[in-house]
């Protein structure tokens, strides 16, 4: 398709390279952004630009932060003995909404997938091991969705965490197979980690 202005092809084509955004929704977005204030597509343009300038990952738990810490860790109301692991930081907001998780986090930034070269190298699996070998450590909660990689990464974990003189659960299956994380309800979510079920690699793997 041929557009009539080499600016709005060029703004298409960006946006039809987001995750989940077609060309006719790309294309719409452009000309909303081409009729809105001069002063909102600035302050869009801004925002982009700091994205990357100011957003950091927290270097405990792997969590987006606008410093090395991000609040949940900096927060000295939150129990430190429990760490609820997730592939995600959209996953972590999910949880958070549930209001029902008073504990800390940790961010794998995915999960152990062949196909799409992720091996467990790829994911923050030492800094985990680090943090579970703290002595206030008594729970880690996989927080992981149900699909097989998933599962997979969760059994590997569970693997290299034997040992460990910790406790090793999963949420509940309240969850639907196959379903991710940060589209599941929250009260669904909410009831399936306030009844999360004790896990291990050998159960898994039976």
């Amino acid at each position: 398709m041929e557009y009539p202005s080499k600016s709005l092809e060029n703004l298409i084509e960006a946006l039809n390279r987001l995750p989940g955004i077609g060309r006719k929704t790309a294309f719409r977005l452009a000309l909303h952004l081409l009729r809105a204030p001069a002063a909102e597509t600035r302050a869009l343009s801004q925002a982009i630009g700091q994205l990357q300038e100011t957003t950091h990952y927290c270097t405990t738990c792997g969590n987006l932060a606008d410093t090395t810490q991000c609040r949940i860790c900096a927060n000295p109301r939150r129990h430190t003995g429990v760490i609820c692991v997730v592939a995600e930081p959209q996953d972590l907001l999910a949880i958070e909404r549930t209001g029902q998780f008073g504990g800390l986090y940790h961010v794998l930034g995915g999960v152990i997938d062949p196909l799409a070269g992720i091996g467990p190298e790829a994911l923050r699996v030492a800094p985990l091991l680090e943090r579970a070998a703290l002595p206030e450590t008594t729970e880690l909660i996989f927080a992981l969705s149900t699909s097989l990689e998933a599962e997979t990464t969760a059994f590997y974990l569970a693997r290299k965490l034997e040992g460990y003189p910790i406790t090793l659960s999963y949420i509940a299956r309240g969850i639907p197979v196959g379903s991710e994380l940060e589209f599941t309800d929250e009260l669904t979510l909410a009831r399936s980690l306030l009844q999360r079920i004790p896990y291990s690699a050998k159960a898994a793997g039976e």
